[in-house]
């Protein structure tokens, strides 16, 4: 048997019976740091030139990162150069510090801080891993030799940085693997780490605990980053960084739980980037909390620019699904879903909280329209019709007619076995509704004496006919008009008239529903003039009437 669970462990989680973090809210925005051009520049199968770094560490400075992660300078040529080519062109505003990655190695150490030479603010971020895999598969080494090796690179980094007093200085430590390291262990090794650093409240140290590869569910992440800002020495002094990964599925989630648990920061990439299924989702993560009225202090405004230059240079297409970001995630398909976002868009006033059914937040906030709300297929109903038909024609359907239309576009729907745009519904309207032919009006005269007496002209297959009538209104006396000179036993049973909402004229909209020939049927018109408007709309439901029953009228 090839699938079997036997061959893997249960991960046990850590006694912390008296965790607190279930019980927090997250009422503010963790430091972010993006490590998108090193961790995620790592896991393309082309990676970034340095002007494609470029461009995308101005978007990363644009959208409001104070600490970007931009290489690991002692590994590649072309890390090294872009670190110099930003620090060289001016590229670096005096309020970002910039991160590079390095091993305890001392060439390395001493390659990363030539190439932060000049640089204003500056965080050398030293790793090693401490699992017991990772011990004693991958180095071969106790954990007195592993604990050796972070000791050792954190005196050199600190020695180094002393050599550079213009620059401003900050030390980061990663236990790589946290997520597998023993967590008194992890413990032990940060803290001899913190003493060779020796922070204070004006420079603190970042202790970054990945979750390098994503091994359980966010709860035991959360219990282990509880247990480490319990137990970490000189707490007050160091700020706390998560860097989770999403291997099974839920990095956001981890992150999330991390900071309800005590961290102070936060690692990711823009839209997940990164080794594997990815790094954890800056994106989502800051959307979510920007959904529930809290600041993520970075501005991500201008996501449909996020998304191009991020597809540009790692080459990868965005999901129409990506939460927040995809083309698909502010669109209703289902018509119940349409038919509750239309009413709650029309009841809200600019002044409200936002509180739409199915829109967790206002697409207009990430630079999107309210055109791609609603798109139409089989699977749509009456209100979704209605939608585009209101925001894109201005024409604000009965729910008789909402009805009679959805009938329409779904039986197209169906026959295409695809989407239906909005120019495919405007013209299924006109063709079903807004019918002018055998009958249409030409002209009318209208005078009040006792009661309403019209004159009005209709054109049947080619001939125009003029006809007198009366009756209490204009309507009343057009509709008696007809049934006498057409036989047509034709009732008014709905009708309703508004204007043209985008229209530049004084356009009226008239829709109607009639009992004409013994069914019900339905007809709409626009025109300038309002009653000539409603008498279209009569003669649309009448056309339809007369083809359905393929009968001659005199």
């Amino acid at each position: 048997m090839s699938f079997d669970h036997r061959k893997y462990m249960p991960y046990l989680p850590i006694q912390l019976t008296d965790r607190t973090w279930p019980n927090q809210v997250i009422s503010q925005a963790p430091a972010w740091c993006s490590v998108d051009l090193r961790d995620g520049n790592q896991a393309l199968i082309e990676p970034m030139t340095v002007e494609e770094k470029k461009r995308l560490f101005a978007l990363l400075v644009k959208v409001g990162f104070k600490q970007i992660e931009v290489g690991f300078p002692a590994a590649s040529q072309p890390d090294f150069d872009f670190v110099r080519a930003i620090i060289e062109d001016g590229m670096v505003p005096d309020d970002v510090a910039i991160q590079v990655l390095t091993q305890s190695r001392p060439e390395l150490i001493q390659r990363s801080f030539e190439a932060l030479q000049g640089a204003k603010k500056a965080i050398v971020h030293l790793y090693n891993s401490t699992s017991p895999v990772q011990r004693k598969q991958v180095f071969g080494l106790d954990k007195a030799g592993i604990l050796d090796i972070a000791v050792q690179g954190a005196r050199l980094i600190k020695s180094a940085a002393e050599q550079h007093p213009d620059t401003q200085w900050q030390f980061q430590y990663s236990p790589e693997s946290y997520s597998g390291t023993e967590p008194d262990f992890a413990v032990e090794i940060c803290n001899a780490v913190i003493d060779v650093w020796q922070p204070s409240a004006d420079n603190k140290v970042i202790i970054n605990l990945p979750a390098t590869v994503e091994m359980t569910t966010p709860n035991v992440y959360a219990d282990q980053i509880e247990h480490f800002c319990r137990h970490v020495s000189q707490r007050e002094n160091v700020i706390v960084s998560l860097h989770t990964h999403n291997d099974r599925g839920c990095g956001v989630a981890a992150a999330e739980l991390g900071v309800m648990a005590g961290a102070d920061r936060v690692e990711g990439t823009l839209l997940g980037n990164g080794e594997r299924t990815g790094n954890m989702d800056i994106v989502t993560m800051a959307m979510n909390l920007y959904s529930r009225g809290v600041d993520p202090e970075l501005d991500l405004s201008g996501m449909d620019e996020i998304i191009s230059v991020v597809q540009d240079v790692t080459k990868i297409q965005l999901h129409p699904r990506h939460p927040y970001a995809g083309d698909l995630v502010y669109t209703a398909f289902s018509g119940s879903h349409q038919d509750a976002i239309r009413k709650c868009l029309t009841q809200r006033q600019p002044q409200d909280l936002w509180d739409v059914a199915y829109l967790p937040i206002d697409p207009a906030d990430l630079g999107r329209s309210y055109e791609a709300v609603v798109r139409i297929n089989s699977q749509s109903g009456k209100g979704g019709v209605a939608f585009v038909l209101e925001k894109d024609h201005g024409i604000v359907l009965p729910r008789w007619m909402q009805i009679a239309l959805s009938r329409v576009v779904q039986g197209d729907a169906e026959q295409s076995a695809g989407e239906i745009p909005s120019q495919r519904i405007w013209t299924l309207f006109q063709q079903h509704f807004m019918v002018q032919s055998p009958m249409a009006v030409k002209s009318y005269r209208l005078e009040h004496i006792e009661n309403e007496q019209i004159n009005f002209v209709v054109e049947y297959k080619g001939e125009l006919i003029s006809v007198d009538a009366i009756g209490n209104g204009a309507l009343s006396a057009f509709c008696n008009g007809l049934n006498q000179h057409f036989g047509l036993n034709l009732d008014v049973l709905d009708y309703e008239e508004h204007s043209l909402q985008h229209s530049t004229e004084s356009q009226a909209a008239a829709a109607v529903q009639v009992h004409c020939l013994g069914g019900r049927y339905q007809g709409a018109a626009i025109h300038e003039d309002s009653l000539l408007a409603s008498m279209n709309a009569i003669v649309a439901a009448v056309n339809n009437a007369l083809a359905e029953q393929a009968v001659q009228v005199a």
